[in-house]
């Protein structure tokens, strides 16, 4: 019984150590999401919306952050300001401001890959055109 526990003793670094490499390749490498910031800009008009989509390619999803960079000219504008999902015709809101101001920032975290949006809409305060400029930053 001594020899056998001796014997095991002795393999069982060598064993451990042959099973650490094919462990760690079966995990594969620690893969980081790459992370993309898109710049959407337009022009939001009384009683007017508008709608960006835009990917999430990440199969495990990451944070994602929409800021409302620059509202012009009359940089003081309310408007609504949502980060939603896009269903191929329409963005349904998930997180909103419904009282944004220039800069405005929204943060949320998608759990896979899919199609988001960001959305701009007048809340009754749009008198004149007003340009607009939106960065997203996802995975």
């Amino acid at each position: 019984m001594r020899r056998v526990t001796l014997a095991c003793t002795l393999l069982l670094p060598f064993v451990a150590a042959g099973c650490g490499g094919q462990i760690q390749n079966l995990l594969g490498p620690n893969v980081d999401p790459v992370i993309v910031t898109e710049t959407f800009s337009g022009t939001l008009t009384r009683n007017g919306a508008t709608s960006h989509s835009f990917p999430i390619n990440f199969a495990s999803g990451g944070e994602v952050t929409a800021v409302l960079k620059t509202v012009s000219p009359d940089a003081t504008t309310v408007v609504g300001f949502s980060l939603g999902t896009f269903n191929g015709t329409a963005c349904q809101s998930v997180i909103a401001n419904d009282r944004a101001v220039a800069p405005a920032s929204l943060l949320g975290r998608a759990t896979s890959t899919g199609t988001l949006c960001v959305r701009i809409y007048d809340i009754g305060t749009v008198i004149e055109p007003q340009d607009y400029e939106i960065d997203v930053t996802h995975p």
